[in-house]
């Protein structure tokens, strides 16, 4: 299975709650990756709420479009509902996506998106797609948490920003770092119940909604 990973570089050395979310099974939706392709407005706005507190996104379809019409579909299919922040590196990242429902990970292994030019710099707070390579973008992002040129260079292009509670993404539970990263097979193949017994402190999504949009999506 393929790993998705987020390209450290220069940034290589740097190196809790329930799992949230219903636990009746995924939205059907969630199963067909392929029906979510809704275009995104040109602005929009996501609000997480999370175990540790709310935190809210402005997306700007102008940045990255590829990527803002794939967040948008995330979002608005509620596929980010009981997602863990499974790493969390001071000063550098926090990374998410990975489903807590095996069936929906192994829908998304393949559904990836082209790459976007980068427009925009890996500053605080900007909202990025990771990735294991050239077009291999499908469901995990990151938010920087500091100032992340390198990124820039390695094709990591950012397609949104915090613009409320970066306070509450300072606080989200980073005591294992890099600890599950490698291991993301097993979080795929097992979803968030690998992660309760193995990562108990992560923080988790209770809920991710997009809470306003721009009027029309225009082309």
């Amino acid at each position: 299975m393929r790993r998705t990973i987020l390209i450290t570089l220069a940034c290589a050395a740097l190196a809790g709650c329930g799992s949230g979310g219903s636990h009746s099974g995924p939205p059907d939706a969630l199963l067909h990756p392929a029906k979510l392709k809704t275009k995104s407005p040109q602005l929009f706005t996501a609000t997480f709420e999370t175990t540790k507190g709310e935190f809210v996104i402005d997306v700007h379809r102008t940045w990255a479009p590829l990527a803002a019409e794939r967040f948008y579909n995330l979002v608005k299919s509620h596929f980010f509902d009981g997602v863990k922040f499974f790493r969390v590196v001071p000063g550098f990242v926090v990374q998410f996506g990975i489903s807590p429902y095996p069936q929906v990970s192994k829908a998304w292994q393949n559904a990836t998106i082209p790459d976007d030019v980068v427009t925009v710099h890996n500053t605080r707070g900007a909202v990025t797609f990771a990735s294991a390579g050239p077009g291999s973008r499908t469901t995990q992002v990151f938010i920087n948490l500091g100032t992340n040129a390198n990124l820039d260079q390695s094709g990591f292009a950012p397609f949104g920003a915090v613009v409320s509670g970066m306070d509450v993404v300072d606080k989200l539970y980073s005591g294992y770092g890099d600890g599950p990263t490698p291991k993301q097979g097993e979080m795929e193949t097992q979803g968030n119940a690998w992660l309760d017994k193995n990562y108990p402190k992560l923080d988790s999504i209770k809920t991710a909604r997009v809470t306003q949009e721009s009027n029309p999506a225009l082309p």
